[in-house]
């Protein structure tokens, strides 16, 4: 294979991985072994096809077998967590609100329920903490008490 033909096979591999919303990082290795191919083969003098195709073979496996977790890994480990839902926020409660009892209350501009999941009567007036959303009710307990 000519040298500029793996250097563009390199290219567009490495070009394919950026174009992918959840990159798994396969193709940049891949890409990465084309293109030391192509430039090997540039600077060597163009060997054999056989010579060309295994040393892109070993190279692409051997890279993607020692080097892919971690730099995956590494990459992903910076990412923020996404907050979903909720969970951890808090609440005034309009209402004294003994353990397993349900009231309404107002929470981001929508009336929601909200049932007493901890084991302590929560005052009215009090602020009480969101342990998890079941439907469209809100579990809470005292803020301050675990649930």
């Amino acid at each position: 294979m000519q040298w500029w033909a793996w250097i563009t096979v390199g290219a567009l591999l490495l070009g394919s991985e950026l174009t992918f919303v959840n990159a798994q990082f396969y193709l940049v290795f891949v890409g990465a072994a084309a293109l030391l191919v192509g430039f090997l083969t540039l600077a060597a003098a163009h060997p054999a096809n056989w010579i060309q195709w295994s040393l892109f073979a070993l190279l692409a496996s051997g890279s993607l077998l020692a080097f892919r977790r971690r730099v995956y890994e590494r990459i992903r480990r910076k990412l923020p967590d996404i907050k979903l839902g909720p969970k951890g926020e808090t609440v005034i409660l309009p209402a004294e609100l003994p353990p397993g009892e349900s009231c309404r209350l107002e929470f981001r501009g929508c009336s929601w329920s909200a049932v007493n999941g901890g084991r302590f009567v929560i005052a009215a007036g009090a602020r009480a903490r969101i342990d998890r959303v079941e439907g469209l009710t809100l579990v809470v307990h005292a803020d301050g008490h675990p649930s």
